[in-house]
C-alpha cells in the first residue's frame, strides 16, 4: 500500500485550500477537516495507480459472457476481474475440455490466460468464441488405436 498527499478543495469554495486569497478563518477550518485523513492509494492489475475504495464497496460486478463453440453455446457468469485462464476453468466443467485443450478468441484475437477480462474490454453479454487446440486434437486422434471410431472408449488391459 502506498501513500501519497494530495491538494483537497475547501468545502463551498472552488480555491485551493493553501491559496493567499482565503480568509484566515476559511484556511484554518479547510485545514482542519482534511489533515487528519490521508488518501490511500492501489496498484491495479493494469499498473494504474488509483486511489483505494472503501473495503464495504468493493462488490465484484459479475457479467454474463456469451461462450460459443462450432456447436454449443453456453452463458457463464464471472467476474469482471477475472482472467482468461480463470474463465478457461470454468468452461472446463461446462465443455468437457481441459484448460490447455482450450483456445480463446475475443474480437478476433486469442487471448492469453494472464489477461484480464475488463482490461481486454469484456463487457455484459460479450460473446468469446472457445475452439479446441488444433495439436492437442491432432494428438488425441494420433494417439488412438487404429481401427477405433472416435466415440467408442478405448480399453486396454
Amino acid at each position: 500500500m502506498m501513500k501519497f498527499r494530495s491538494k483537497r478543495f475547501c468545502r463551498g469554495s472552488f480555491k485551493f485550500c493553501g491559496n493567499n486569497n482565503n480568509k484566515g478563518s476559511e484556511k484554518a477550518n479547510c485545514e482542519n477537516i482534511y489533515n487528519n485523513s490521508e488518501v490511500k492509494w492501489e496498484v491495479r492489475p493494469g499498473g494504474m495507480l488509483v486511489q483505494k475504495r472503501d473495503s464495504g464497496d468493493s462488490v465484484a460486478e459479475l457479467i454474463s459472457i456469451n461462450v460459443s463453440t462450432l456447436s454449443h453455446f453456453h452463458l457463464i457468469s464471472i467476474e469482471a476481474t477475472s482472467t482468461f485462464g480463470e474463465l478457461k476453468m470454468v468452461l472446463s466443467l461446462v465443455s468437457g475440455l481441459e484448460p490447455r485443450e482450450q483456445r480463446l478468441l475475443f474480437k478476433g484475437k486469442e487471448r492469453e490466460d494472464s489477461e484480464y477480462l475488463h482490461m481486454v474490454g469484456v463487457r455484459d453479454k460479450d460473446k468469446v468464441f472457445l475452439l479446441e487446440d488444433p495439436a492437442i486434437k491432432e494428438m488425441k486422434l494420433h494417439s488412438m488405436p487404429r481401427g477405433q471410431s472416435i466415440g467408442t472408449p478405448c480399453i486396454t488391459v
